[in-house]
């Protein structure tokens, strides 16, 4: 097999003129809560507006383009537990290919439905990904079909370095770019791009902080980052920093509300990292928003989680006495401090408390940590004692 080589700026040039037309120039924003958060200017590039929700379409296009007669009359194979299928999907629609993707059995049916609609054939295959990959590689030897891989794959890679063109004409005072790393395929591009154009510049990489628990950036926690990207990125980045679930979900949080952008996990971990001041430097920063795929309930469950930790949310609970206007007294008091009850739950049974009393857990909308301290204090001071849930 031949030995893969890093794609080259002039690559990169030649993935451009085969990807417009097909996949969008996306948009730079400021923002000025996230500037000041950062103490720092902070961009946004949108590629979560991308055609099918993520920066993959780009090196899919780039892939499928250069495929022969016989290559395309025999197909295309990928694996994919989100993204990439989708991208894979999309991509040969539009070039008149037939694609199969490969996805786990539990793969999230938004997701499979998705690449259906792009016109794919969907194949559920194994408990999770390395079984849908396994399965996927063994049907492309047995077809003569293409295996586009999700990374390792030069005209991939080439692809996805299309948005580090846009980042040198669309940003050119920026002194850090902030770039998400999975298998590596986006950053590799990307930092090829910018190197050769504005050797200058700060190139910070970030992954998602490894737990046994997984991690809600599931985009970019792969269990092998490609030989060739990783060794492509070991050349061109100054820095690889982590960030944690909880700093990522602050980061979706943020984006969702100031930014109006729907921005899944591996999408805010870039942001995660210069709200963690953990990128360096100090001039404009530059962060990527690589996807916007976030499943509609983890979404939920992320905004819920955020706004806790932002004090938008006080969950407490406390005793008050088992009789008639007992919880009238409670949430009037709370309405007094300007809280908004959103949810009350009793609990008698199978609780160590008094035969006159019950136990009540309080869900309130409040405006800050602040505020949500003020409230507490204001219970205490009328008796009730207050257990907080974070």
């Amino acid at each position: 097999m031949a030995t893969k080589t890093a794609p080259t700026l002039a690559d990169v040039e030649a993935a451009r003129g085969r990807v417009t037309g097909h996949a969008r120039i996306t948009p730079v924003y400021g923002s000025e809560t996230l500037s000041r958060r950062a103490q720092r200017k902070v961009w946004l590039k949108a590629e979560n507006l991308q055609r099918t929700g993520s920066f993959k379409v780009r090196g899919a296009v780039n892939k499928l383009s250069q495929l022969g007669d016989d290559e395309r009359a025999a197909g295309v194979i990928a694996a994919s537990a989100g993204n990439h299928g989708q991208a894979v999907a999309w991509a040969a629609r539009e070039l008149g290919i037939k694609a199969t993707v490969f996805m786990p059995q539990d793969a999230p049916m938004a997701k499979v439905e998705a690449t259906r609609n792009y016109g794919a054939e969907t194949v559920l295959a194994g408990v999770g990904f390395d079984d849908a990959l396994a399965a996927a590689t063994d049907r492309a030897r047995e077809t003569s079909a293409t295996f586009v891989h999700a990374f390792e794959d030069e005209a991939v890679i080439a692809g996805q370095g299309t948005i580090g063109l846009e980042l040198a004409e669309e940003l050119r005072d920026v002194e850090t770019f902030v770039l998400p790393v999975g298998g590596g395929g986006l950053a590799s591009g990307i930092a090829i791009a910018l190197r050769a154009l504005r050797p200058g510049v700060r190139l910070v990489g970030v992954q998602a902080g490894k737990t046994g628990r997984g991690t809600i950036a599931d985009g970019i926690m792969v269990k092998y980052p490609g030989e060739l990207t990783m060794s492509i990125l070991d050349d061109l980045l100054d820095d690889l920093v982590h960030v944690d679930d909880e700093s990522i979900s602050e980061a979706i949080t943020l984006l969702l509300e100031r930014a109006k952008l729907v921005v899944e996990g591996a999408g805010a971990a870039s942001t995660a990292a210069v709200l963690d001041g953990a990128v360096g430097g100090s001039g404009d920063v530059c962060v990527l928003l690589s996807g916007g795929n976030i499943d509609p309930t983890m979404l939920i469950s992320v905004m819920r989680h955020g706004l806790t930790l932002a004090g938008r949310y006080l969950v407490f609970r406390t005793r008050i006495a088992d009789r008639p206007g007992s919880l009238v007294e409670l949430l009037e008091l709370i309405a007094a401090e300007r809280g908004n009850v959103v949810s009350v739950e009793h609990h008698r049974e199978g609780m160590a408390i008094d035969v006159v009393e019950t136990e009540v857990s309080l869900t309130v909308i409040t405006r800050d940590e602040p505020h949500c301290n003020h409230l507490i204090g204001a219970l205490e001071s009328r008796g009730y004692v207050v257990a907080r849930f974070r």
